[in-house]
């Protein structure tokens, strides 16, 4: 069991590590169409994932009941407005309101904004894995071992092409490309540091489990609907992003039903 967790919480941060390692490989940033195509195909795994890996295990807790979606829908919704209320923080201090974290202009404010954002949306992500790799912990007979590490594995395609979003632009800005390639790292790490919390608060996530699933659902929703989708679309015909898209789906489901 504690290896299936050590595995879990390692594959997001390795996708995002892997992602930042493009910066000593590459010289330029990822095509536009290998980021469509990586980005569809985690949106289309991230949907999968919440449905079947966090809003399904959801409902299906003791006693099962038509009300049971009261506390899915409740966890949902906050799931949603705890990334919206993320994003007009991100959004009210790059407007130069504030300056502490804006003390660069131009390329690199932009880059300085891109990093904190990325970093506090993995947050969420991270806890996202902690949850229910809490829920296996406590031994929740929804949750399955291959179900919580098929969810990573979504988490970790995403990731691949933050980290390089990360790594890259600041590599191009001037920053030297190890120092780039940290900075990959420590969005990965705060990733990581999340699913721990997540975790190590588990005796009091098994009281709230359906709010704290459906919590992490919604959170992924946001993510997918407010970021990657519409990345996945900026194409001309949107067609690699559709295709990306239901491939991620369809993997994703089948892994989870066939491995849950």
């Amino acid at each position: 069991m504690l290896e299936d967790v050590v595995a879990g919480i390692g594959v997001p941060f390795l996708g995002t590590v892997s992602g930042a390692a493009c910066v000593f490989f590459l010289k330029k940033n990822l095509s536009s169409v290998i980021n469509t195509i990586l980005t569809g195909f985690a949106a289309g795994v991230m949907t999968a994932a919440s449905i079947w890996s966090l809003i399904i295990p959801a409902l299906e807790q003791k006693p099962v009941s038509s009300f049971n979606c009261v506390p899915v829908l409740i966890g949902f919704w906050t799931g949603i407005f705890f990334l919206l209320a993320a994003d007009i923080f991100i959004t009210h201090i790059s407007s130069g309101k504030k300056t502490y974290f804006c003390r660069r202009t131009g390329k690199k404010k932009e880059n300085t904004m891109l990093i904190l954002a990325v970093t506090v949306h993995n947050i969420p992500e991270g806890m996202a894995v902690g949850i229910v790799y809490a829920g296996l912990l406590s031994g929740n007979e929804n949750i399955t071992a291959a179900g919580a590490f098929v969810l990573a594995l979504g988490i970790a395609v995403q990731n691949f092409p933050e980290g390089a979003i990360i790594s890259m632009p600041l590599h191009a800005d001037g920053e030297s490309k190890l120092k780039a390639f940290l900075f990959g790292v420590f969005s990965a790490a705060v990733e990581t540091a999340g699913a721990l919390a997540a975790i190590c608060a588990a005796e009091i996530f098994i009281n709230v489990m359906p709010y704290m699933l459906s919590f992490a659902a919604g959170a992924m929703f946001y993510v997918v609907v407010g970021e990657l989708v519409p990345e996945a679309s900026s194409e001309k015909s949107g067609r690699t992003g559709i295709i990306s898209f239901s491939s991620g789906f369809s993997v994703m489901m089948a892994l989870d039903v066939l491995l849950g």
